[in-house]
């Protein structure tokens, strides 16, 4: 991973920010208390000048954020998407390895949006989700600081790389829990997609992510409810573009957050 020398970078306001270092394994975190983000501010966390977007809005996850799912006929397109994901039992971790999914976060996975652009995935998600950037002097890629409003609790984070792990990139749907889910049986090129692929990555709190480690939707939800039925599309959008399907009570966890 690239060492960042000091601070002297300049300031910059991306048009698709974004924020979060390297996914942190924390053990024995404790679960964040549910907190009640209203849904007319844009998103689970607005961000500071109302970019996010909601991910029936975002197919491919090139936008910052993710805002609400706002009203019946949205709701009635979110449990369209759900209905389309497979279910089956969760499998073995056996055999399960990061490393099998490429080094983190490589710039050369194929067939994803932002891959060979000469800025790492995790940079590339910092750039698209934060605001008020700082960049490692002589750099427009390695971000040393940030603003970031984090979708799963509602929070305004003031990130300095300094304190790394208090914004983590989280994978929606978690490495471990694709493996476990057939992914064991992918290529490594689509399993490189999947760990690399702005569609399944947000730079969120880093204690929400420890959490949150690799679960699924029925054993793991965002602190924020207002951004909950959001969080399950994101999931229905990652699984569906992957054919991988997820557990039956992960299924029925997913249809409850948008009222199905």
């Amino acid at each position: 991973m690239t060492r960042d020398l000091g601070w002297g970078g300049r300031t910059r306001r991306a048009g698709g920010a974004a924020a979060a270092v390297a996914v942190v394994l924390l053990a024995g975190c404790e679960s964040i208390p549910d907190v009640d983000v209203p849904a007319s501010g844009g998103s689970g966390a607005p961000a500071p000048d109302g970019r996010a977007a909601s991910p029936l809005d975002n197919p491919d996850g090139t936008r910052p954020g993710l805002a609400p799912v706002r009203d019946a006929q949205e709701r009635a397109e979110a449990a369209a998407l759900i209905d389309k994901v497979a279910t089956k039992g969760r499998g073995p971790k056996t055999g399960y390895d990061r490393d099998e999914y490429g080094y983190a976060w490589m710039d050369t996975a194929d067939g994803v949006p932002l891959a060979r652009n000469g800025c790492d995935t995790r940079n590339d998600i910092l750039q698209r989700d934060g605001q008020e950037l700082r960049f490692r002097s002589g750099s427009d890629c390695v971000v040393v600081s940030l603003t970031l409003a984090d979708p799963y609790t509602g929070k305004t984070i003031e990130w300095r790389k300094q304190k790394a792990v208090e914004v983590q990139i989280d994978h929606v749907v978690p490495l471990s829990y694709s493996w476990q889910m057939g992914a064991s049986r992918w290529s490594e090129g689509k399993r490189r997609q999947l760990a690399n692929d702005p569609l399944n990555l947000l730079p969120v709190d880093g204690s929400a992510n420890s959490a949150k480690s690799d679960s699924g939707p029925a054993s793991w939800l965002p602190p924020s409810k207002g951004i909950r039925c959001s969080y399950a599309v994101r999931f229905a959008q990652v699984a569906v573009k992957y054919e991988m399907p997820v557990t039956k009570a992960d299924k029925e966890t997913m249809r409850e957050q948008c009222g199905v």
